[in-house]
């Protein structure tokens, strides 16, 4: 019986290991894209990809400290991520705390508006996205 325990809770360490590496890396797809958007004058293009990024980073985290939900809710990550990481065990830099919803603003703009992102806008999307992804891999495949 306690070896069909450990055999399951093996299991499911291995599953939260594999879903942060997947997002992991779905957030560095996302950072190509967005870099091959902004090379390529997709300014729209690059801040809603680097949004989603930097969305899926974050999941990465939160699935990396057990922190989950079935579906994806952007306020939930949002939340969850401020006050877990940020506010509470000061595992991330506080910039971060507005990271996400800034991001997600400019995408919101970008897909949702009339006027266009610029140039520099969409530079500073991908300069956070980097930022982001390259410390939150570093703390979580610590």
């Amino acid at each position: 019986m306690l070896q069909v325990a450990e055999t399951i809770i093996k299991a499911q360490i291995f599953k939260r290991r594999l879903k942060k590496m997947i997002f992991l890396n779905k957030a560095s797809e996302n950072l190509l894209a967005a870099q091959i958007s902004l090379q390529n004058g997709l300014f729209n293009a690059c801040a809603n990809r680097a949004y989603y990024g930097a969305l899926q980073a974050a999941i990465a985290a939160l699935e990396h400290k057990g922190l989950k939900r079935k579906r994806v809710d952007h306020g939930w990550v949002q939340a969850n991520f401020n006050n877990h990481f940020i506010n509470r065990h000061k595992i991330y830099p506080r910039k971060f705390r507005y990271y996400l919803l800034d991001m997600q603003a400019i995408r919101d703009q970008a897909d949702y508006e009339s006027e266009s992102i610029t140039k520099k806008e969409a530079q500073r999307q991908v300069n956070k996205l980097k930022e982001f992804i390259a410390i939150i891999k570093r703390e979580i495949c610590k």
